[in-house]
């Protein structure tokens, strides 16, 4: 039987404006106890743009700082599940976080962006209702596994900082 894997804490204060939510964090991510640590995910590099700085040429910890001082919040949909290997469609016995109580935190925050398909499907499910209270925004995964090249992605990354204005 496949081990649970748990998610991280969320990355967030309560200035965020903008919530982007993973599903669960890989491999890698997991044995190095960071959000998106596999060198060939892309999500530093496109959430650069919302940030406002480049949050790849960042240690760890002030990747994370720069994403508070931009009011851009960090987590994850999946609070457990089993999974072999990375590939969200792997997931089984799914945990859902309590996203819609998160958000009911953050009196700034004005939309919530799903990493990939995964994460949209089941983040919208565990919003209901309060989904209607904030822009819902459907990123291209910042995954490897998500063929389409960087170039591709980046529009609707960099669109995100409408939501920071």
């Amino acid at each position: 039987m496949e081990p649970r894997k748990h998610s991280f804490p969320p990355v967030v204060d309560a200035t965020a404006r903008l919530l982007v939510l993973g599903s669960l964090p890989g491999e890698r991510s997991l044995a190095e106890r960071r959000y998106y640590a596999h060198p060939q995910n892309q999500f530093w590099r496109l959430i650069t743009p919302a940030a406002g700085r480049d949050l790849a040429a960042l240690p760890y910890d002030a990747r994370l700082a720069a994403l508070r001082a931009a009011h851009i919040g960090l987590w994850d949909v999946v609070a457990s599940a089993t999974r072999p290997g990375s590939t969200d469609a792997a997931l089984r016995d799914i945990e859902g976080h309590d996203i819609a109580a998160l958000a009911a935190t953050l009196p700034d925050l004005r939309a919530i962006a799903f990493n990939g398909g995964t994460a949209l499907r089941h983040g919208l499910k565990q919003l209901g209702a309060a989904a209607r209270r904030y822009a819902i925004v459907a990123l291209p995964s910042s995954s490897p596994l998500h063929t389409i090249g960087f170039d591709a992605k980046l529009p609707a990354w960099r669109d995100l900082s409408r939501h920071l204005a």
